[in-house]
């Protein structure tokens, strides 16, 4: 049996001519409270909430940052505004230290010595061999 799989589940169906129900929302709503502000105020007091407010319905309805909409953006912005920051940073502080000095010697017979062993090709050769003798049979 088969069954069909819902395919562009991303996109949103036109309701209302071109645009989504979402759409349709925001830019009614928008002009909706434009009306009441053109009723209810005077002129110049209206136009200017009217033009933010309009803006916003438009952005609202059209805009997309980064292929996100507009009201995801608009909610991470208050969010982040309004929501308590952490700010953590360690800070060191260190004494400055005066630079020690160094005690010299003034002879070269209380230098002590260091013994560095030298290998021959041959035994190093050796050395290599059982390495990789004893790698191999474990």
């Amino acid at each position: 049996m088969q069954f069909q799989t819902p395919q562009f589940i991303e996109v949103e169906d036109k309701i209302f001519g071109p645009l989504t129900f979402k759409q349709f929302l925001y830019l009614a709503g928008g002009a909706g409270i434009s009306f009441v502000l053109y009723r209810s105020l005077p002129f110049f007091f209206a136009a200017l909430l009217i033009l933010p407010l309009g803006g916003l319905s438009v952005a609202l309805a059209f805009l997309r940052i980064n292929d996100r909409p507009f009201i995801e953006v608009l909610e991470a912005a208050f969010n982040y505004a309004l929501g308590s920051k952490l700010y953590i940073w360690k800070q060191e502080w260190k004494k400055p230290t005066t630079p020690k000095k160094e005690i010299v010697p003034t002879s070269s017979a209380s230098l002590p010595t260091v013994h560095v062993p030298t290998l021959s090709q041959s035994k190093l050769k050796d050395m290599a061999w059982s390495l990789d003798i004893q790698k191999n049979i474990r």
